[in-house]
């Protein structure tokens, strides 16, 4: 198993990211819990500690299976989780990027995840309803409490997102816009053949504010052997 940084930061996470679309049969297909157990095991044996889920999948039966395959040795593993998917029909704010859902939806993933923290909080779709300053204050919010520890977005462009971080001091945002704590803001890219889930480096490395026209997160097949400033991209 080869390692990377996971976007602009420091945290050390293996290149395959174990997916959980699939674990638990509650939409009628599907893997059952001693399937997915066996799945996780030959991914923790071949050294793989980044595994990726969502409070949609299978309607939370995912996140279940994780937290209990997790369950005592949680700390070595970078657990990622979404939100924005509506979790409860006929509820107009079970969904959505608003605070009130963001709040809501990491309480639930906690319980289910059995932790007290999520490694990487992914927004999982764009509502085009909430607006941006609210989204970054609200995910601010959930790193200061400590209950989340970096913020990514899954297949969205970033431009307004780095804009309103750059002009407002915030927690989330890349290491050269001053920001108090600059928890790193990641983006998310598939590769070809859906094997492997590469979170870029989404922001420009040249000072500057780049316009929303302008800006769009990296977009790769493959990892960089070392980044703009010459870090190694993969360690032993």
């Amino acid at each position: 198993m080869r390692y990377t940084l996971l976007g602009d930061s420091g945290l050390r996470v293996s290149e395959i990211c174990l997916g959980t679309m699939t674990f638990g049969t509650d939409w009628g297909w599907g893997a059952d819990e001693d399937t997915c157990r066996q799945q996780f095991e030959l991914f923790t044996e071949a050294g793989g500690n980044f595994i990726d889920t969502a409070n949609k999948y299978t309607d939370g039966s995912a996140e279940a299976i994780v937290g209990r395959l997790v369950a005592g040795r949680r700390d070595s593993f970078v657990l990622a989780t979404k939100y924005s998917l509506n979790t409860r029909t006929g509820d107009l704010n079970a969904g959505g990027n608003h605070r009130k859902n963001l709040a809501q939806a990491i309480e639930a993933s906690l319980r289910r995840l059995g932790t007290d923290y999520v490694d990487l909080l992914w927004l999982h779709a764009w509502d085009y309803l909430t607006p941006v300053e609210e989204i970054v204050r609200a995910l601010d919010d959930q790193v200061r409490a400590g209950k989340v520890h970096y913020i990514g977005v899954s297949t969205h462009r970033l431009g307004s997102s780095h804009t309103c971080i750059r002009s407002r001091g915030c927690a989330v945002g890349p290491r050269s816009s001053g920001c108090r704590f600059r928890t790193p803001w990641c983006s998310a890219t598939w590769s070809g053949n859906c094997s492997r889930w590469h979170a870029e480096r989404a922001w420009a490395s040249q000072p500057g504010l780049p316009s929303a026209a302008e800006y769009s997160p990296a977009s790769t097949t493959s990892p960089p052997t070392a980044d703009p400033a010459g870090c190694p991209a993969s360690m032993a």
